[in-house]
């Protein structure tokens, strides 16, 4: 864990940071831009930058969060069926809440992690245990298959992609990984059902799972999730 976090979304700073997820989604509701209410937003509430980036990664207006869950199916739908998942996206997420480390609930429903992947990736202890919840997630919805894609421009994605398609080799999971320019290209266009957590693939995808949440959720009950999702 990050060693400010305690501190930064203990039980004290959660009215500030839900207060302050609302008004960043008011702001983005009626197109405000982006870094200037974030900026506004955050020195109202005196928030530190490692909230900040919590608060942006959780804010979504109305419209958007209600057509976002309008579109994620149930783990039922998932039978059978080929999920496309955004590797780095759902990975991270789920190698921080396997750490102990602070995982959002943002207003979307969605659980993601307060940095995310900005072009540097490497594999952490937890890395390896995160494919083994995925696989027994896969197993337990009898999901067909589970294609994973990783971002070329981010380091190391070539050895993650080697990782899975050995431990899948290893142990007989239905995975498959293949590492791509873009990802979020791929998945808005497939027809496959999508595993994401990032608002501009679900705004745009037909059909997506909760996949991170509903890990953490069944396989992950020591999870320390922040929960900005409501004021």
């Amino acid at each position: 864990m990050h060693p400010e976090d305690p501190i930064a979304f203990g039980a004290p700073s959660l009215p500030a940071l839900r207060a302050a997820t609302a008004d960043l989604s008011f702001l983005q509701g009626r197109g405000y831009a982006p870094t200037s209410s974030r900026k506004v937003v955050g020195d109202r509430y005196a928030l530190t930058l490692r909230q900040r980036d919590a608060v942006a990664r959780c804010a979504c207006d109305d419209q958007r969060a209600q057509a976002r869950k309008a579109s994620m199916l149930p783990a039922s739908a998932l039978r059978a069926q080929t999920l496309r998942v955004d590797g780095f996206n759902v990975l991270t997420t789920l190698e921080v809440a396997l750490g102990g480390g602070i995982v959002l609930l943002a207003r979307d429903g969605t659980l993601r992690d307060i940095a995310g992947v900005h072009g540097t990736y490497r594999m952490v202890q937890e890395t390896v245990l995160t494919l083994e919840v995925l696989a027994r997630l896969a197993r337990d919805l009898s999901v067909h298959r589970c294609v994973f894609l990783f971002d070329r421009p981010v380091s190391n994605s070539g050895r993650l992609r080697a990782l899975v398609d050995e431990q899948a080799r290893v142990n007989g999971w239905p995975f498959e990984s293949h590492v791509v320019p873009d990802p979020d290209d791929d998945l808005v266009q497939s027809a496959d059902i999508v595993a994401s957590a990032d608002g501009a693939v679900l705004d745009r995808c037909v059909r997506w799972f909760n996949l991170a949440r509903a890990c953490v959720q069944s396989y992950v009950p020591s999870a320390r999730i922040v929960d900005l999702s409501r004021e």
